[in-house]
Formats: structure tokens, C-alpha cells, sequence
């Protein structure tokens, strides 16, 4: 029988960062209530002061170590605080980057200060978080790395240029590091998510998609985190570097 603790150094325990979590019905919030449910402290880290503390109250209550950082992740003296954070709670085994947002225009009418921002919130806050949990990580022994994508990562749909500019330019720095850092015992993993999900920011803006896909059309979101769960925890010999999700009613 196989070591596992020899072939798996991901499976030794530790804290979990996520980066980019607001409401508590949100994707960050769902992938830190999953990692706290088996039995990882995690720190979670946004923006939103308001919303950051309202999330880190209810994943207390639910019995969850949890410690939260306010801040934006791209830059990066505000990472520093969110490793550090993880870090108190204990060494380090994973940060995910899940911060960014998406604000779709015509060509013509995107502005050089809104390209800009989705670049700062996608790739470069993408590359402040590696860069700062790497270290980490690597003196931990392994751990985990995990990009957020979209189908932004894959093609650029009208309207969508600052995005999809942003989060191939993500795709492109996950692929980079983990052709460095996967034979140095990290586990990076780019999750393009394809397809709406199913959470606040969404239904908020369009509450009417819900019923319009059906059953099942959005992406639940607790089923998006069970699969940042997975990825954390496969053996080394067979480790995702990426990983697309989709409705199963969802054209690709």
C-alpha cells in the first residue's frame, strides 16, 4: 500500500485562505464553509467590511475558525495581512484567489481606467496572491493554489473585452506557476466556472434567471466548492490543473 503521506503532502492539515468573498451567499463564502466543515480554520478576505464581518459571524456561529481581513487583493501589502492572517490561524495549506468582478460594455464605450481595474482585480491580484502564499506554502512542505476562471479564461464574447482580457491573462499566470512550483510539492489549480451561478451577485442584478434555466441551470454554489475541496485533496499523481464546471443544460 501506497504512503499517502509521503505522495499527498496536501493531506497534512492547515489553514485555508480565500481572497474575494463578500455575502455569505457568495462563492468565496460557500468554498470557506466547506473547508471549515472539514475541519480546516480558514481566513477569508474582501473588500466589503460590512459583508466580510456579516460571513465570518454566520461561519463562526456555525462553529467555523474563522478570522477575517479587509482589504484588495492586488495589493500588495494587503496580501501580506491575509497570509498572515491564515498563518496565525495555522501553517498555511491553501489560498484561492476568487476576487474580481465583471462589468460588461460595448468596445468602444470601455474606458482605458475600467480595463484597467478588471486587470488589477483579476491577474494582478491573481499574481500578488501567489506570490505572497507561495512562500508559504513552500515552507510548509505543498499545499494548494487555486485560480478562479470563467468562460471569460477561454473566449472573449462581445462586450466582455476588460473580462475576458483579464481572466486569460489569469488562465496564462496559473498555468506559469504551476509548471514552476507542481515539482516543488504545489498544487495549482485554475477552475474556469461556465455558466451563471447561482448567488447573490446575480440573482440580485437578474432574479428572474432562476426560473428561467430551471432546474439546476445556475451553478450551485456549494457544488463549486465541493470541487475546490476535491482538487485540494487529490493524490500528487494525478493532480487537476484545470478544472471547467457547467450546468449540464449549459451550450459550450
Amino acid at each position: 500500500m501506497n504512503d499517502r503521506s509521503t505522495l499527498e503532502p496536501t493531506a497534512v492539515q492547515g489553514s485555508v485562505l480565500i481572497s474575494g468573498v463578500g455575502a455569505s451567499n457568495g462563492l468565496g463564502a460557500a468554498i470557506a464553509r466547506r473547508f471549515a466543515a472539514g475541519g480546516y480554520p480558514v481566513a477569508i478576505a474582501g473588500r466589503n467590511a460590512e459583508k466580510l464581518a456579516a460571513t465570518a459571524a454566520e461561519l463562526a456561529a456555525d462553529g467555523a475558525i474563522v478570522s477575517h481581513v479587509v482589504g484588495d487583493v492586488s495589493i500588495a501589502a494587503d496580501v501580506a495581512r491575509f497570509v498572515e492572517a491564515a498563518q496565525k490561524l495555522a501553517p498555511l495549506a491553501m489560498a484561492v484567489h476568487n476576487a474580481g468582478s465583471n462589468r460588461p460594455a460595448p468596445f468602444l464605450k470601455v474606458s482605458e481606467q475600467r480595463f484597467e481595474e478588471h486587470w488589477r482585480e483579476h491577474a494582478l491580484g491573481g499574481f500578488q496572491l501567489a506570490q505572497a502564499a507561495i512562500p508559504a506554502l513552500l515552507a510548509r512542505g505543498g499545499g494548494t493554489l487555486v485560480f478562479t476562471g470563467a468562460s471569460g479564461s477561454l473566449r472573449g464574447k462581445a462586450n466582455y473585452s476588460p473580462f475576458a482580457a483579464a481572466k486569460a491573462a489569469l488562465r496564462a499566470l496559473a498555468q506559469s506557476v504551476a509548471r514552476e512550483f507542481g515539482p516543488q510539492g504545489i498544487h495549482v489549480g485554475h477552475v474556469v466556472v461556465d455558466g451563471g451561478i447561482g448567488g447573490d451577485r446575480l440573482l440580485s442584478m437578474r432574479p428572474q434567471l432562476k426560473d428561467e434555466r430551471g432546474p439546476d441551470g445556475l451553478l450551485n454554489i456549494a457544488a463549486i466548492a465541493e470541487a475546490y475541496w476535491v482538487l485540494h485533496h487529490q493524490h500528487r499523481s494525478a493532480w487537476t490543473l484545470e478544472l471547467d464546471l457547467r450546468p449540464w443544460a449549459e451550450q459550450f
